[in-house]
């Protein structure tokens, strides 16, 4: 994790076990950054395998922005995507490319999904049923319970403070990952075991935090009092 000034430190540091994912822990890194640097962030930019709903909900329950893309699903099997349906929030219901409207069905509290169908006579007998779905019994789609949250990231996505989060990870907080593999060992881990690739990671991460030190102090100068650097021709004690 790296804050987003211009210093771009590195707040937080996770290896996860091979078996999880790398979003998993990413709501336990948030807070705990949170509370050991006693910060509270307005935005949270991450790429798009941290956008999930769990992810997103938590984030914006906090009232923080995640700007985070999101996965599109295109059409795929030879049938219309969701994308090209679209919901009408007031009737609670969707409408898909020919007009035709998708009532709410039934709950799916397993997934946990809203299930949202059209007539099947009215299926059979669209010009396009090819085009829709392979189902004699009519189109479905279906919308989570936590879908409002994955709407409000795609209304982010418009804005210029989104674009802006974007670019500055990209510029600022990716060449990190190149710099700690190229200079700094991070592309094979020296240590075996969890706990010590993480302890690894960590002293990497802090020869990072150093360096952007160092730059911020000047390179082969010491420090004055209370850490101020000194000015070219002061006097060295």
């Amino acid at each position: 994790m790296v804050d987003g000034g211009k210093a771009r430190i590195i707040v937080n540091v996770l290896v996860p076990p091979a078996a999880g994912q790398d979003n998993q822990p990413l709501l336990d890194l948030l807070w705990r950054t949170c509370f050991r640097w006693q910060i509270w962030p307005k935005q949270v930019t991450g790429d798009t395998k941290y956008g999930t709903l769990e992810n997103l909900k938590a984030i914006a329950d906090a009232g923080i922005r995640a700007y985070i893309p999101l996965r599109e699903f295109a059409d795929s099997h030879g049938v219309f995507g969701k994308a090209r349906f679209a919901y009408e929030a007031e009737a609670d219901q969707y409408r898909c490319p020919q007009g035709v409207v998708l009532p709410l069905r039934k709950h799916d509290y397993t997934h946990p999904v809203y299930i949202y169908q059209a007539e099947a006579a009215t299926g059979n007998g669209c010009a396009i049923k090819a085009q829709c779905t392979t189902s004699d019994l009519g189109r479905q789609v279906k919308r989570n319970f936590a879908e409002e949250y994955q709407e409000r990231v795609r209304a982010y996505q418009s804005t210029a403070a989104y674009q802006k989060a974007l670019a500055k990870r990209r510029v600022g907080v990716e060449p990190l990952f190149g710099e700690a593999k190229q200079w700094h060992g991070l592309a094979r881990f020296r240590l075996r075991g969890l706990e010590k690739v993480n302890v690894e990671s960590l002293l990497i991460a802090a020869g990072q935090n150093l360096k952007r030190l160092l730059h911020k102090w000047g390179w082969g100068r010491r420090p004055g009092p209370n850490g101020a650097p000194l000015v070219a021709g002061a006097r060295r004690f």
